[in-house]
């Protein structure tokens, strides 16, 4: 059986599943890890619950933590609700617990305080922006989004985004 010590992720990214208890890659992330490491694009369809968020944050963390990367956007993941880009944010706090990287969701219905945050790491730099596509793109249309050296873009839900 694969481990994740197997999959070719950095000490600090193993360190944060260790922290986490986990040991074992489900399905979707021993199939989808390899070939994100590796640089190639992937389409990943499977059930709720299978650890399909992992299985595009761990390679994507690992690959960001590893760049010794400035100030600029590295990742762009776009999901569908609020709930979700928080998740997703989350889950980028634990993974990416000892490598450094700095997150920010951004999302609707927000005050004008963390618009202005929001602001500030788009146009400064994060290495990765959680969005939702409405708030993204009222930012997109002030026209100070930096996404010129994007290394990363991921649709979370992407069927659901495209209804």
């Amino acid at each position: 059986m694969t481990q994740f010590t197997d999959l070719g992720l950095s000490q600090p990214v193993l360190q944060a599943l260790d922290l986490k208890g986990y040991t074992t890659p489900t399905p979707i992330q021993a199939q989808a890890i390899p070939p994100v490491l590796e640089g190639r694009d992937l389409l990943g369809i499977a059930q709720t619950g299978t650890g399909k968020t992992a299985a595009f944050l761990l390679p994507v963390i690992n690959k960001i933590g590893q760049s010794n990367s400035g100030k600029h956007i590295d990742a762009l993941i776009i999901a569908p609700t609020r709930e979700l880009a928080l998740q997703i944010d989350q889950q980028v706090d634990a993974l990416g617990y000892f490598t450094g990287i700095s997150s920010l969701a951004i999302y609707g219905g927000t005050d004008g305080v963390e618009f202005v945050q929001q602001k500030k790491a788009l146009t400064e730099g994060a290495h990765i922006i959680i969005a939702t596509p409405g708030k993204l793109l009222s930012h997109l249309r002030l026209g100070y989004v930096k996404c010129n050296q994007l290394k990363f873009l991921i649709l979370d839900e992407a069927d659901r985004m495209l209804d």
